[in-house]
Parts: structure tokens; C-alpha cells; sequence
């Protein structure tokens, strides 16, 4: 039996050229069990035909609000609480941005305002779009809401012939998602585990205003503590200075500089498992101006002298609290795996995720990651995903490494 057998999954279909993908999503659902009800947009319509998703459904194919019919009995309310999941595939941006406003101007709508339902979004849109910030704001507001996310991937555009991220995930990377989601904390391979996450930049004072620093977002590393709390883990995540929600169901804290970041893991030693995706800063200054640092007419400006800050990662990796397993991300612009390769050895890491930072406008702060998984067995490169995607891949990964361990 899997864990999709006899659940009730509400498919809302949104209207993008990417809708002829829940066709087949239906029929990878129903082959596992699902009972798949179907809920179209007016956009969605365009594209599939009510006819064709009924078919494959073997069910009715609801779509409008004010149906005399269905809404006698308060419908959108029934579909809504009459189901163990709901999935918007494809979810465009006008959905979500409608979802992160709480707008219910149509039955699809109303159903995921009034669901009390997990629910599981496939965005796919135009590159332009899905980096827009008005999207970005939507994702953001949804992730804090508690709602999950799987892809977009990268690749070409249908309708366009452009190439980015924006792909809709396929269906059965979303069929994979929603059963991870519906196996719940519980059951999922990582419970009784323990994690621990660092992410962020970390600031070092030069003086009260200005500090040194780089350009991580975060992104990467609080979609890594996400995922493994979905998969089961109890979840310690260690951010710098970030703009963007804590994850939902992990248990975090806030600091600013390396040396806070290091007492912050120690304090929350010994885990199971430490991912350390965290962009720390390698130097700070000897000492911090108790004052701004002044501009002086016709002089030159006072040299900063540095000092190195702890190695988060080496610490931990070769202590005598080591974790059973360590990762680490190196994040490169020249020599990515020779590198990465000299910091797995040097580290005591069981693996470093490398990770080119060269491109202005890329991985730091961006949306996609192309990764290279290095361990003591070779080099493992992964094709150009959402970070969100990139997060439940490695924690897939990650638990079925913990798994080995175990056996004897």
C-alpha cells in the first residue's frame, strides 16, 4: 500500500500552458491509490478540457463558484474540507499572488482559503515572472503560511521559446512531494533524528554602521532546514542576518557575527546530522570602531586590519562532538571542485555541496542552485533546480546516508 492509497486529493488546475501536465499528474495520482477530484479555473479551460480531466479522473470536474447545483449545500466549503491534500498544478503567478492576498473570487479560490488541508503548489510561469518581486513577495508570504512548494525547474518555455527557471515541475516529482508531505513528520525517514542548519551571511563590525559581509539571502540554507523537518527531524537552524521568514516547524535562532554563529552550534550540540550552508565571513576586524570612521579631507583612509574568524565547519567536523554525519557547501568562483575537494578533506565533512558563485545576479541571493555533491567516492553534478527543489533532493539524500550508517 502507498502512502497516496484511498487519500482524497483536491487537483486545482490553473490556467497556464503547463495544465496539459495534470492530465498525466492525474493518472500517476489514481495509479497509486489516490482519489484524485478535479477543480479547473476559467484559465485553465483554455488549455485542457473539462472533458479530458473528467475522463482520467473518472470523476466530476467542479469550476464554478455559483453553481446552483453544487453550491446548494455550501460546495466550495465541502470540496474544501472533504479532501487530505490539495495540489495547484499549475500554479500561476496571478494564483499565487491571489492565495498571498487571502483573495477568493472564484471556487478555486475560496477552496484554498478555506481548506484546513496540506497544500502542495507547482508554479510555472515565464522566467520574468517567477523573479519578479511581486512573486517573490507571494512566495515568501505563502512559504511563512505554511503552504509547500515543489519546483519550478529550469529549461525552456512552452509558449515562449525562452530558457529559465519557471518550468513546471513534472508530475512525478510532484506525485514524490506530496506523498513526503502527506508521510508526515512522524513517519518520515528522518523522525527521532536530530539537525542542525547554519544559513545567511554572518556581519562583522568595522564601526556602529558599517559591518563586512556578502550577498547570501539565506534562501539555500533555511529551504534545507524546511526540508529536513518535513522528512522527520527535530530541526536547529542557525541564520545570520536574512530577509526572508523563518521555516515553519524548525526551531531558530538569530545571530549576527561568526563567533556568535559558532556558540549558537555548539549550544545546540550533539545532532544527529549539521548541514552547514551558512556564507561565513572568513576575516573580521582586529577591533571595532567605538565610533563612525570619518573621511578625512586630502588623507588616505585608515587601513583595516583583519583577523581570521573560527572555521565553523572544521571545528565541528573534526571535534570530539562530531555529528554522525557533516555537510558543508562551498561556495567558489574559480576551481570549483578541486577546491571543494581540498575542503572535504580538510574539513572532516562527509560531503561539501559546491556551488559556482561567479555569475553577478546568480546563486548568491538568487533562486536556482546547480550543485556538485563531493564526497571521498567521486563527484555527483546535479542539473540547474529551484533551491526549494535542490533542499528536498539533498534531504532525500541526506536521510538515506544517515540510513547506511546504521546498518551494520
Amino acid at each position: 500500500m502507498t502512502t497516496l492509497q484511498s487519500k482524497r486529493v483536491l487537483l486545482v488546475v490553473g490556467g497556464g500552458i503547463a495544465a496539459y501536465k495534470a492530465l498525466d499528474l492525474v493518472r500517476r495520482l489514481r495509479e497509486r491509490g489516490a482519489i484524485v477530484v478535479p477543480v479547473m479555473t476559467r484559465g485553465a479551460a483554455e488549455f485542457v478540457t473539462p472533458l479530458s480531466l473528467g475522463a482520467l479522473a473518472a470523476a466530476k470536474v467542479y469550476s464554478d463558484l455559483f453553481s446552483r447545483d453544487d453550491e446548494h449545500d455550501v460546495g466550495h466549503i465541502r470540496l474544501a474540507r472533504n479532501c487530505d491534500a490539495v495540489i495547484v498544478a499549475p500554479a500561476t503567478a496571478d494564483r499565487m499572488a491571489k492565495m498571498a492576498a487571502g483573495i477568493a473570487d472564484d471556487l478555486a479560490g475560496a477552496i484554498l482559503l478555506a481548506t484546513r488541508a496540506p497544500v502542495l503548489l507547482a508554479p510555472a510561469m515565464n522566467p520574468a515572472m517567477w523573479s519578479h518581486p511581486a512573486t517573490r513577495r507571494s512566495l515568501d508570504r505563502l512559504t511563512s503560511d505554511g503552504i509547500r512548494f515543489v519546483g519550478p525547474d529550469a529549461g525552456e518555455m512552452a509558449e515562449s521559446g525562452e530558457a529559465g527557471l519557471g518550468r513546471m515541475a513534472e508530475p512525478l516529482a510532484i506525485v514524490a512531494a506530496l506523498e513526503a508531505l502527506l508521510a508526515g513528520p512522524a513517519d518520515g525517514p528522518l523522525a527521532g533524528r536530530t539537525a542542525l542548519v547554519t544559513s545567511g551571511p554572518t556581519h562583522e563590525p568595522i564601526d556602529p554602521v558599517r559591518y563586512i559581509a556578502n550577498r547570501s539571502s539565506g534562501r539555500q540554507g533555511h529551504a534545507i532546514a524546511a526540508a529536513l523537518a518535513r522528512l522527520g527531524a527535530a530541526v536547529r537552524l542557525v541564520s545570520g542576518p536574512v530577509a526572508i521568514p523563518d521555516p515553519p516547524g524548525v526551531e531558530t535562532v538569530h545571530v549576527e557575527t561568526a563567533r556568535e554563529m559558532l556558540a549558537a552550534v555548539e549550544a545546540r550540540l550533539p545532532v544527529d546530522l549539521a548541514v552547514f550552508v551558512a556564507a561565513v565571513a572568513d576575516w573580521r576586524t582586529e577591533s571595532q570602531a567605538p565610533t563612525k570612521l570619518k573621511k578625512r579631507p586630502g588623507a588616505e583612509p585608515e587601513p583595516l586590519r583583519l583577523t581570521l574568524n573560527p572555521d565553523i565547519l572544521k571545528t565541528v567536523g573534526t571535534g570530539s562532538r562530531r555529528p554522525r554525519l557533516v555537510v558543508g557547501f562551498a561556495a567558489e568562483t574559480a576551481d570549483l571542485l578541486a577546491n571543494a575537494g581540498v575542503k572535504l578533506a580538510a574539513k572532516g565533512a562527509d560531503m561539501i555541496v559546491a556551488n559556482d558563485v561567479s555569475a553577478e545576479g546568480g546563486v548568491m541571493g538568487g533562486n536556482a542552485n546547480t550543485v556538485h555533491l563531493v564526497t571521498a567516492q567521486g563527484v555527483e553534478t546535479w542539473e540547474t533546480m529551484a533551491k526549494d527543489a535542490v533542499a528536498e533532493k539533498l534531504a532525500q539524500r541526506l536521510a538515506a546516508m544517515l540510513a547506511d550508517k546504521d546498518r551494520p
